[in-house]
């Protein structure tokens, strides 16, 4: 797994068993990158892949006979202004008001391992033998400013990282105003540009579309998250490229604020993509001897697909990204009280429900929105988080022993960065907001932003949660952001530095949970955001889950996991059964339905399960049961393979499937049933085709007191079957689904779960 400098044709060669990425020094000083995919031998005349033209209104960079223009070399870390016209990485205004900036080669560093990033989050390693790192440092004399770049290449996956940093020793002071962590550039523009996209409760939806000459991309400004409606990943495919083959080079940037992903086409087919923090309301002020370091980005290559990248992504995510002690743990199945009772509840109702769920199998009862200050709505509160003992009178310490007593673990929702007016954080200070003065100051949901760029907001709300962590019983803590962020003012910000508001803001977030994750590692973070506003590689460094959406509607949830896959583990994604009619869409779907697409992630329950029946106990019971023996499969041991698509199909098929490939959990699910329809095979992935496998599945019916299809009225039940084929029939020629089973599943939105065992 070297980097390699071959010194006489300045070349630069990472390169692992799965990838190469070769950087060269042009005569200017500056960098180029001649080649980025699948991994090619190493040798010392990779220099001649440099090519120089003069072209009509080329601008000559260095002097004759040189033909070099900037407009056409495809930069390492491009800047606008010395005869490249497209989309720069890197503005600095300099105290004359100057943007042109030089930055040339200096030195460079290969060490084993890979470093962390200072406030940052970012990707790691166990052993320095898992990864190199190249550290290439350039300097612009004129300004006094080193730019050094990071690539670290790991081992062991087709994966290489990078991001910048800025360390200015000039006497005056500069303005970063577009410091973006990475750019790359093709040499063809023969590539879909692959996005995810959505709003609240419709989530990460992946859309895909032909590059074409010109911009294009995407961009997160809600400052308090990236927001639900763009993920912070890009991807380039080859048309070509389907789940299982062709060329895909994706891009994630592990950051929770502000974002750009941007494309140019040139003229000349020339392919830059651009990544990292959004220089829209952006500019960081460095004075001598400060420094300013970009967010990592991560860069998969795959030469199998969109699968090929999801299960690199999911794998370094899950124990490369992801830490503490739940990293490698199977999570805990858990009753969410929320859409049982909204603000609706007391100490009482709490215990019963605690109880309820004790007798089904579940682990941990957490108890969501309402519990603190006079938070009997949405209207106040927040910031307040101190027990209401009107609600609670034993407080959260004697409710959580209680709960444990129970037999269950306790956890607890917070919403740590807002605020209410109503509350007595806001009438003690009025100045800890985000807001611009003189301007009106938008609210959401009736409450405002909280000013993390000043410690002493941190300081205070980590007091607060400290005391009440260290007092109480609790395992679990569900972080929710209910707003994104207007105004960007901060009281505490001279003017040249308003511009930094969105990014220290983050700085904070990642702060406060740095200090409480540290503080009480045995706590399972969750994060959230009005749902999956903030599904982002920074929230999983501190928060090994997310919940995925709002919406828990089964069917909707097909196609927010399906999507959310693409570059997320299972391990990370919130997925809960909740009642119908369903609170977000008024659709009722099977209990065996919603319990099968929720497997396929952390599991849990959002209902009253007082308010079930007896064979819906029963049921829930079997899923508890079920979710128990396979979570660790889906959670910690499998690679995921998607089947089929919700977006393009009526059905939806994918599977896990065991490293050793021994074991496996297949879903197929169908929207709409249909009347006299053709026949069905279920074809799987992933699977050894020379290994005989049993196949088990059940077909789940609920008591009805009619006929259908010529089965007449029944008292429900689960009917188990099983059968034995090798893996290259259940790929090749499938599984049969039998159309008649749907209707017994009852129609609409039924699933089918297969068991696959050697």
């Amino acid at each position: 797994m070297p980097i390699i400098f071959h010194d006489k044709s300045k070349t630069f060669h990472l390169k692992n068993e799965y990838v190469s990425y070769i950087i060269h020094i042009m005569e200017n000083g500056q960098l180029e990158n001649l080649y980025y995919g699948k991994s090619v031998h190493d040798h010392g005349e990779f220099d001649r892949l440099h090519e120089e033209c003069l072209r009509s209104q080329s601008s000559i960079c260095v002097p004759d006979p040189s033909l070099l223009s900037m407009h056409y070399a495809r930069q390492e870390y491009p800047v606008y202004g010395t005869g490249d016209f497209r989309s720069p990485v890197c503005t600095i205004r300099q105290a004359d008001g100057s943007r042109i900036v030089d930055f040339r080669y200096v030195s460079h560093t290969v060490s084993g391992g890979k470093p962390s990033l200072p406030g940052l989050p970012s990707t790691y390693v166990e052993a320095d033998d898992e990864a190199q790192t190249l550290v290439i440092r350039l300097h612009d004399d004129l300004m006094g400013t080193d730019l050094y770049l990071y690539y670290s290449i790991y081992r062991d996956y087709p994966v290489i990282t990078r991001h910048a940093q800025f360390v200015h020793a000039g006497e005056e002071g500069i303005i970063l105003e577009r410091a973006m962590s990475a750019s790359v550039e093709f040499l063809d523009m023969d590539y879909d540009f692959l996005q995810l996209s959505g709003a609240w409760a419709r989530e990460r939806y992946p859309k895909r579309r032909r590059l074409e000459m010109g911009l294009q991309g995407i961009q997160g400004l809600a400052g308090t998250a990236a927001g639900a409606e763009q993920n912070p990943f890009a991807a380039l495919l080859r048309p070509d490229a389907t789940e299982e083959s062709g060329e895909v080079y994706g891009f994630s940037l592990v950051y929770s604020g502000n974002f750009l992903a941007n494309v140019e086409v040139s003229t000349f087919d020339m392919t830059r993509l651009s990544i990292g923090i959004n220089p829209e309301n952006f500019a960081w002020k460095l004075e001598k001897g400060e420094s300013f370091t970009t967010p990592e980005v991560v860069m998969v290559y795959s030469d199998s697909g969109l699968g090929g990248m999801s299960r690199t992504y999911h794998r370094l995510y899950r124990s490369r990204l992801v830490r503490g002690m739940w990293r490698d743990k199977a999570r805990p199945i858990l009753l969410n009280n929320w859409e049982g009772t909204y603000f609706d509840f007391n100490e009482e109702i709490i215990l019963k429900m605690a109880k309820e769920a004790k007798e089904v199998g579940v682990e941990l009862f957490v108890l969501d929105d309402g519990w603190f200050g006079k938070r009997n709505d949405d209207r106040r509160g927040l910031g307040d988080w101190f027990c209401n003992l009107e609600k609670i009178p034993s407080g959260i310490d004697g409710l959580s022993r209680k709960v444990e007593a129970i037999g269950l673990k306790f956890g607890l929702w917070v919403e740590l960065e807002m605020i209410n007016e109503d509350s007595d954080l806001y009438r003690e200070h009025p100045d800890w907001l985000i807001e611009a003065p003189g301007r009106y100051r938008c609210h959401a949901r009736h409450q405002y932003v909280l000013d993390y760029t000043r410690k002493e907001v941190v300081d205070y709300i980590y007091g607060m949660m400290s005391e009440l962590l260290g007092k109480s019983k609790i395992s679990y803590i569900k972080w929710d952001m209910n707003r994104y962020m207007t105004e960007p003012f901060s009281a505490a910000l001279p003017a040249d530095r308003q511009g930094e508001v969105m990014h220290r803001y983050i700085l904070g977030v990642y702060s406060l949970y740095e200090r409480l994750t540290s503080e009480y590692p045995g706590i399972l973070f969750e994060s959230c955001a009005s749902g999956g506003a903030r599904f982002d590689p920074g929230m999983l460094y501190y928060a090994p889950q997310t919940w995925c959406s709002d919406d828990s509607d089964a069917n909707e949830r097909l196609k927010i996991q399906y999507g959310t896959s693409i570059v997320y583990p299972l391990s990370s994604i919130g997925s809960h059964v909740s009642a119908v009619p369903n609170h977000q869409l008024m659709r009722r779907t099977p209990l065996h339905t919603r319990a099968a697409v929720a497997y396929f992630g952390t599991f849990g329950y959002e209902l009253v399960l007082g308010k079930l029946k007896d064979y819906e106990l029963a049921e829930v019971k079997r899923q508890i049961d079920f979710m128990k023996e396979h979570r660790a499969l889906i959670q910690t041991d499998g690679d995921f393979y998607r089947i089929s698509s919700p977006f393009e199909h009526n059905e939806t098929g994918w599977i896990t499937v065991s490293q050793d490939r021994k074991q496996a959990l297949a879903l197929y699910a169908q929207t709409l049933n249909k009347v006299n329809a053709s026949w069905i095979r279920f074809k799987l992935k992933g699977l050894d085709p020379d290994t005989r496998y049993r196949v088990r599945y059940e077909v789940v019916e609920e008591p009805r007191e009619y006929s259908v299809f010529g089965f007449g009225p029944t008292e429900g039940g689960a009917e188990k079957r099983e059968f034995i084929a090798y893996g290259d029939e259940l790929m090749n020629i499938g599984i049969v689904v039998d159309r008649i089973d749907f209707y017994r599943l009852g129609g609409d939105f039924a699933a089918f779960v297969y068991e696959i065992m050697a």
